[in-house]
């Protein structure tokens, strides 16, 4: 045999993955990982499928944000692909690139391209556009609209933090998952992964980040089928939840239906829901409806010691503060952010589980200091809590089971 006469392998082709930042749709982001090597030869392809990418992501009001790490080799042609699809999206949210090799970060800031930022790390990207957003917040309105129309408004540079730090937050689960897949079929690549993973939340509507949560903790398979002996279970008995024909497999529209109908009860101006992430052990922001934008930024930061949230999940009881500043079980940074915010009074419901476990909190805002709901509003917020719960409860046992099957055929080539 030859010593090593034979050509070196091909370089890798240039895929692109893509997946949703969860959130509501204003605040998601599109994250677009690419990896492998461009040429001249490849790059009207990929330019072709990158303007896909990006035309899903406009249609669906996402921002794009390309993470661009694993991209080998083409700086040229990568540089030509991204000038072209930037002048194509004039008037348009520019186009954010992370984590490029610096043969690219280079060729990009030597030729100046409009519409396109580039970042070496997610953490630079979250502290300038942070940045930017104060020095946005400080112009008035009719200034900072006018002197440049096309730029991302300050709600929206505030929005966009928020989706890349629940973008940092979610992506460990993710690659826990996909690490869970490779090794438990032995499949050649993190890619390969990912992909029967997107295919499974896009299929049945199912969030990125909730079907990778229950990979990682749900017990693994066994054999052909994943939950043997399954059987359709029937649809819970709501009497809240189920006004206007609401469909339970939509799982976005039921966790706005949760909030809407607990704003009506407790004539409350503002409130959020959060559920439990079984894989971090932490509660994840699902909606909400009138909360300032710093209380949203310090909600999705995760810090939930010393917050009423934090009581009632480990007290698994309603916890009411009616008065912000005097109430001992709040922390001072806490109780800062929220009588900053406009907020004097709270109270938050927990989602009890019928094994007696939280799976979440509705929480509503008041403006004003001594606010109580009615024994009546918090025996129907108390209700509004146990029909979550038999909800989520059918939801994980049906539409995620079913997108879990789903992921199991799919990699072990049956689907």
């Amino acid at each position: 045999m030859k010593p090593s006469s034979a050509p070196s392998a091909a370089p890798a082709p240039l895929v692109i993955e893509s997946s949703v930042v969860d959130g509501l749709p204003a605040e998601a982001a599109l994250l677009l990982r690419i990896s492998g090597s461009l040429d001249a030869a490849g790059a009207q392809a990929w330019s072709a499928e990158l303007r896909g990418h990006l035309e899903q992501a406009d249609r669906a009001g996402l921002r794009p944000v390309l993470d661009m790490a694993h991209v080998q080799l083409g700086g040229a042609a990568v540089l030509h692909t991204l000038s072209e699809t930037a002048r194509s999206r004039t008037g348009r949210p520019d186009l954010i690139i992370v984590r490029a090799r610096p043969g690219v970060r280079e060729a990009v800031h030597l030729a100046r391209l409009d519409g396109v930022r580039l970042y070496a790390t997610l953490d630079e990207a979250l502290r300038e556009l942070a940045r930017a957003a104060a020095r946005v917040e400080d112009l008035p309105d009719w200034r900072s609209q006018m002197a440049d129309p096309l730029r991302p408004s300050y709600e929206d540079l505030r929005k966009e933090v928020r989706a890349l730090r629940a973008r940092v937050r979610t992506a460990p689960v993710i690659g826990m998952a996909q690490g869970v897949l490779m090794v438990r079929y032995g499949l050649p690549d993190s890619g390969t992964a990912f992909r029967a993973l997107r295919d499974a939340s896009q299929r049945f509507n199912v969030p990125l980040r909730v079907l990778v949560s229950a990979v990682v903790v749900a017990r693994p398979p066994a054999g052909e089928v994943w939950f043997p002996g399954r059987r359709p279970l029937p649809v819970p008995q709501l009497r809240i939840l189920a006004r206007d024909g609401r469909d339970l497999r939509y799982r976005r529209r039921m966790i706005d239906a949760v909030l809407h109908e607990a704003l009506a009860v407790g004539r409350a101006p503002g409130g959020y829901v959060r559920f439990v992430d079984p894989a971090v052990h932490a509660l994840m922001l699902e909606t909400h409806h009138g909360c300032a934008d710093s209380f949203l930024d310090h909600l999705v930061r995760g810090r939930d010691e010393g917050t009423a949230d934090a009581v009632a999940r480990l007290s698994g009881r309603r916890v009411c503060v009616p008065d912000v500043v005097a109430d001992a079980r709040l922390c001072e940074e806490s109780r800062r952010v929220l009588l900053t915010t406009g907020t004097a009074a709270l109270q938050s419901t927990p989602v009890l589980s019928a094994a007696g476990s939280c799976t979440g909190v509705i929480t509503l805002h008041w403006p004003d200091a001594g606010h109580r709901p009615t024994a009546a509003q918090a025996e129907t917020l108390d209700a509004l809590a146990a029909e979550t719960a038999a909800w989520l409860s059918w939801y994980h046992r049906s539409v995620l089971l079913d997108a879990l099957e789903h992921v199991h055929r799919t990699v072990t080539g049956s689907a």
